[in-house]
């Protein structure tokens, strides 16, 4: 993989906090100021590869195949219908991957040496798109990360289950990648008229500081009509609130990378 692409995690063990959703929102945003992206779907549900139209029927390749080593990167990868985003697809054979590879001594690593191997790689970014859970491929994901982006609902038990990924994250820096870091935690599902969701916000802020984006996504009905369609929000309705706020959050990633670059 090309030195200058920068490979960033979505993770959440939580499910339905928008992990997927902001994967997808965040490429399509990337890939519209001129970046080349790829998301790396490692979700058996394969919501990722869905929201972006990807039928199950064309997945030919796919993540599975990158992680057991039976396909190269480039060869599983699937352009997109967003110019510039391309996407390796999810499909059920995940759901074994745990037991296939459990025994390998590198079951850790199968993604990072894969993506290593993709010499001349054409994209700056690599988003990855994990499971709701601290499995296999979730550490898979990390393991071969620069940075972990943290989607966090805006509920009662957001800092709860942030505790324990941030625990993950730093056994991972110990172990076996010293260069991880926090990319940034992306409050997501706001409702601005909820007083749980003011205080949750107040909260995170309170105990994360700057490791948390200024940028907050609104719950947005567009936002959940657009994977129906195998769209991101962004192509769905440009103008609603939760594609104008992926747009920002785009830029907010953007000028963090960059310092982190410089770092």
């Amino acid at each position: 993989m090309n030195k200058r692409t920068r490979i960033i995690t979505v993770a959440n063990q939580k499910g339905g906090v928008g992990k997927t959703t902001t994967a997808i929102n965040l490429a399509t945003a990337l890939a519209a100021i001129g970046e080349k992206v790829l998301i790396a779907d490692l979700d058996p549900q394969g919501n990722a590869s869905t929201g972006l139209g990807i039928d199950r029927q064309a997945r030919l390749l796919s993540s599975y195949d990158v992680l057991t080593g039976r396909s190269t990167i480039a060869d599983a990868a699937m352009e997109t219908a967003v110019p510039g985003l391309s996407i390796i697809p999810s499909t059920l054979d995940l759901l074994g991957i745990e037991m296939e590879i459990s025994e390998a001594p590198d079951r850790v690593l199968k993604l990072r040496r894969a993506l290593r191997e993709a010499e001349d790689s054409p994209y700056s970014y690599v988003l990855v798109d994990c499971p709701p859970s601290l499995n296999l491929l979730t550490l898979n994901a990390m393991a071969a990360a620069d940075s972990v982006l943290v989607p966090l609902q805006c509920e009662f038990f957001a800092l709860e289950g942030l505790s324990q990924l941030l625990e993950t994250v730093e056994q991972i820096k110990g172990s076996i990648n010293p260069s991880l870091t926090i990319q940034g935690i992306v409050l997501t599902m706001f409702d601005r008229r909820n007083n749980l969701a003011n205080q949750v916000v107040e909260d995170v802020r309170a105990h994360m500081g700057d490791a948390v984006y200024e940028t907050v996504i609104p719950r947005n009905v567009r936002v959940s009509e657009a994977p129906s369609y195998g769209k991101p929000a962004i192509l769905y309705d440009l103008k609603c609130s939760g594609s104008q706020a992926y747009l920002q959050l785009a830029s907010e990633v953007i000028r963090r990378e960059r310092r982190l670059r410089a770092a």
